[in-house]
């Protein structure tokens, strides 16, 4: 706790200042000023008021040990007992404020862009891809968020090959980062008629949107192409040139939009998820150079390790991350993904913690 409470008295010093300066007429006549201050004491408030807890607690502590050397044992077995409960909730407010201590996250109140591919398993990996769309859809309507299809391609059967969407809301990235990675299903598939469980994939990528403050896109670093986009067919089938196919030359990759029914409609979806993606490359980039990718869940690594399998027959979902597993399989496919998320959140703190030790 030495190298904790040195920099936790650190920060304390600091907010004592921040006060003092934002009662100062120097520093109240500065508007820029003021808010700068205010946004960095704001940003101390948490950790500093939890510390001034843990102060509280230390001396109640020390205050105990002092009485315990009464000689009345019916006073003193009390004591102990209270001690003992003192000493646990020290030691939780020590992990508390070890979790405060870590880096923020850069990405922390960004909206997320996710995109939803079939692998292996052929229709039933469609299908299954469809279902984990629909699961991420529900958990954003459970918590009041906003959902976007941006791009659809969808099978004949009910299944997707690849859904593209964006989600916004409060908690959005922080929470829905760690579903980065192939998801794997083994059931029975409605077409298997000996009863017979397959295997079968999906994957999930889920990044941080990128404002256009955040990504700067030089048009002569575009190739554009418009075509017919497909449908079901009959009336449905898109006569005019309505579909967009960017490319980002510099770095070769490639975005096609086709959902919407106006070329401008389907270029603005096209240069969001481009800008997201470039905005990955460039945070990317920035990890490597301080040789803290673990911490990111935009690094391509963690991509292609299978994260989490769902288990149909037994009703069990096992987040290979944590020791424990999920036995309500249909409720999480519903949406109900807040046990699972919270049990993640953790895990990732906890992880952070044995980085910095």
């Amino acid at each position: 706790m030495f190298f904790l409470s040195t920099k936790l008295d650190l920060l304390e010093k600091r907010y004592a200042e921040l006060e003092s300066l934002l009662c100062s007429p120097e520093v109240l006549a500065d508007s820029t000023e003021v808010k700068k201050l205010s946004v960095e004491r704001s940003s101390l408030e948490e950790v500093v008021n939890k510390y001034k807890s843990y102060h509280s607690l230390d001396k109640e502590l020390a205050e105990i040990e002092e009485m315990l050397k009464t000689e009345d044992s019916e006073l003193k077995h009390f004591l102990e007992s209270e001690k003992k409960a003192m000493v646990e909730k020290k030691k939780s407010m020590e992990l508390e404020l070890s979790f405060l201590l870590l880096p923020k996250d850069p990405n922390e109140g960004k909206n997320v862009l996710m995109e939803v591919r079939a692998g292996t398993g052929g229709e039933e990996a469609a299908l299954f891809a469809a279902q984990l769309l629909r699961m991420y859809t529900r958990f954003a309507e459970r918590k009041g968020w906003k959902t976007e299809l941006m791009n659809l391609n969808a099978t004949g059967l009910g299944g997707i090959k690849e859904a593209v969407f964006s989600i916004q809301g409060k908690h959005a990235w922080s929470l829905l980062k760690f579903e980065s990675g192939v998801h794997r299903v083994q059931r029975v598939p409605e077409t298997e008629s000996s009863g017979r469980v397959h295997t079968s994939t999906a994957t999930v990528a889920v990044l941080p949107e990128a404002e256009e403050v955040d990504v700067v896109i030089q048009e002569s670093d575009l190739k554009i192409d418009t075509f017919r986009a497909s449908g079901a067919g009959g009336q449905y089938v898109n006569k005019t040139e309505s579909a967009i196919r960017i490319t980002h030359v510099p770095t070769g990759f490639v975005v096609a939009c086709q959902d919407e029914r106006s070329q401008r409609q389907n270029r603005e979806k096209a240069m969001r998820i481009l800008r997201t993606h470039l905005y990955e490359i460039k945070m990317r980039k920035q990890i490597e150079e301080q040789e803290n990718l673990r911490r990111q869940q935009v690094g391509t690594g963690e991509r292609s390790e299978k994260i989490r399998t769902y288990n149909f027959p037994q009703s069990r979902i096992t987040d290979h991350r944590l020791s424990d597993s999920f036995h309500n399989v249909q409720e999480i496919m519903d949406g109900n993904l807040d046990e699972l998320m919270e049990s993640l959140r953790q895990w990732d703190q906890e992880e952070a913690l044995k980085a910095v030790s």
